[in-house]
């Protein structure tokens, strides 16, 4: 990494025009990580996931095919659905009491595909429901990371690859079909959903709980007021809540269920994860939970309104640390970008 100050995190106006406002905005940036995609995945394989994956996306009217559409279209090249598709990282976070008031949620995200530190952003984006932060890409029209203040702070864990006891690459095309048989959302894009159209925890909690998913997934959510906070294990029909303090890696915890954990040492990380939310956040920022793969690390608090982020690649920071306190009612809202 090369000497020097680290680079700041944009901070966006999405509110009119979300995702697609992003991708303009930071185009530099959107191009830089498909770049990196294109080197990971290379060119033809990418192209064949990509009009896969729309042609998916097109079968179950998906309700964020047309900004998809506009994205592909100003990037020019092939990966904007594959991408947006694509569910491979691995997370560590928690959800318990803030030691200065309130709830929060501890993020740290993981995944292979490089730029995805120096390339993070901070989108102000607009629902029914209110206005959320979304920490997020250009080019990426789902929420894996946002906090709602007033309302909530949500994040998604992947949870374990599935078994059906084959081999890994059998159990993977199984899976795989399962998903273009289903007619359900994605989960970041049902997190999306969630922050623009849930007014309150409890809502957000029923719908992470009930709503119909095409994958698992694994849910962190913090509430604004006192006791607000927990751990949602999802398959497709099931869910197993844990509430706070509770932590999540890349395993089954509430759920009995086989699968194989993704990441580098997920009990492991999951137990620093639970040790944190009893003591110093400070610890957040050593092995196992910050490894080679980390992306992301972040803090939020939906009733302070505290929101703190750094993107980090090759276990060490990639932008400088972001510090945003907006407030319950966005008062005094940062010069945005």
């Amino acid at each position: 990494m090369s000497a020097g100050p680290l680079p700041a995190i944009p901070v966006i106006d999405a509110r009119c025009g979300g995702p697609l406002v992003v991708a303009h905005a930071a185009e530099p940036r959107m191009r830089d990580l498909f770049r990196h995609s294109r080197r990971t995945l290379t060119p033809p394989v990418l192209a064949v996931m990509d009009a896969v994956s729309r042609r998916w996306l097109d079968r179950v009217r998906n309700p964020y095919l047309g900004e998809l559409d506009e994205i592909g279209s100003l990037l020019g090249k092939s990966g904007a659905y594959a991408l947006n598709t694509s569910y491979e990282w691995a997370c560590t976070s928690g959800v318990g009491d803030d030691p200065r008031g309130g709830i929060r949620l501890l993020r740290v995200l993981d995944w292979r595909l490089g730029g995805l530190g120096r390339n993070v952003v901070v989108a102000l984006q607009r629902g029914p429901a209110g206005d959320f932060w979304n920490i997020s890409w250009p080019g990426y029209v789902g929420t894996v990371t946002a906090m709602a203040p007033g309302r909530f702070a949500v994040a998604i864990n992947q949870p374990p690859r599935l078994s059906w006891g084959a081999t890994p690459p059998v159990d993977w095309a199984i899976g795989r079909a399962r998903v273009w048989r289903s007619v359900a959302l994605p989960p970041s894009h049902l997190l999306r959903q969630v922050c623009e159209t849930c007014a309150t925890y409890a809502h957000a909690k029923r719908l992470l709980s009930e709503a119909p998913l095409c994958l698992p997934a694994l849910f962190i959510v913090a509430g604004a007021t006192p006791d607000e906070g927990c751990v949602i294990e999802r398959t497709p029909g099931a869910a197993a809540i844990r509430e706070m303090p509770a932590a999540a890696a890349n395993h089954w915890v509430g759920m009995k269920l086989r699968g194989r954990a993704r990441g580098h040492q997920s009990p492991e990380r999951q137990a620093q994860m639970d040790r944190n939310l009893a003591g110093d956040a400070e610890t957040l920022f050593s092995a196992p939970i910050i490894n080679r793969d980390t992306q992301l690390v972040a803090l939020m608090n939906p009733h302070s309104g505290r929101l703190s982020l750094q993107g980090w690649e090759h276990g060490l920071p990639a932008t400088a640390e972001l510090a945003l306190d907006v407030g319950t009612a966005f008062g005094g809202l940062p010069a945005l970008a």
